[in-house]
């Protein structure tokens, strides 16, 4: 996977250095295997570091909608006034993703090379491949925050500053994929034990993302998250 110019990013699988959410959050040790998914002893080493906790509490206050007198707890959606990586570059969130996320990018003329177009997706949860023209309804690709907002909220982001939460929907190297439209809304708000994506040689690269988010985060997970990603862990080479 590649991507042109300012948005190209490269992800490894990757372990804290330090500790504390405001200190931790840009630095990284990135460890980079072989191309495709993470193995069974990175993914091992990434479930010890997360904290399990029995289920997941339901916080009040979660709103993601930024309207005139609601709660827009993680900020304006893909705002580029964050301090997560990518912001503040002159382009938004989505297109930073998209940028990165697919193959052949064309942009938009005049939009110093932000606005993407067209593009083809090679879908890291299905496996499908598919061809990207913007237009209405997003041109089948959402971006998916792989703990999701509502799930990180009730599991703690509750208790970080707006500006944590922000840089948290907004990290296109830990937080963030681009995913085809109609898996991204049968995921939903659901944790991993209660989706996996739908091509099951892609479960050890969706532990291995959503485990990294975990731990760069912070955030807990259920036990029966851990039981489930246990399962997903025994069947990674």
């Amino acid at each position: 996977m590649s991507a042109p110019g300012k948005t190209a990013r490269r992800l490894g699988w990757i372990f804290l250095l330090c500790t504390g959410l405001a200190g931790c959050l840009p630095w990284f040790d990135r460890v980079e295997p072989a191309p495709g998914s993470p193995g069974r002893e990175q993914l091992t080493a990434l479930l010890a570091t997360v904290e399990v906790i029995d289920e997941r509490p339901r916080a009040p206050g979660y709103d993601r909608d930024c309207g005139a007198g609601r709660g827009c707890v993680f900020g304006p959606a893909w705002t580029d006034a964050t301090g997560a990586p990518g912001g503040r570059d002159g382009c938004d969130t989505r297109n930073n993703v998209l940028a990165a996320a697919l193959r052949d990018v064309e942009f938009r003329s005049g939009t110093n090379d932000c606005v993407v177009v067209a593009g083809t997706l090679d879908d890291p949860y299905s496996g499908d491949t598919f061809r990207f023209v913007r237009g209405s309804g997003g041109g089948g690709i959402e971006i998916d925050h792989i703990y999701p907002l509502s799930a990180a909220w009730d599991m703690g982001a509750r208790d970080w500053t707006l500006a944590e939460r922000m840089r948290f929907a907004n990290d296109v190297d830990i937080t963030l994929v681009a995913v085809r439209d109609n898996v991204n809304q049968d995921k939903s708000d659901a944790m991993p034990g209660r989706w996996l994506p739908p091509d099951p040689s892609r479960h050890c690269y969706f532990a291995g993302r959503f485990l990294i988010v975990a731990a760069s985060y912070r955030l807990p997970i259920t036990t029966e998250d851990a039981d489930a990603l246990t399962r997903v862990i025994a069947s990674c080479p």
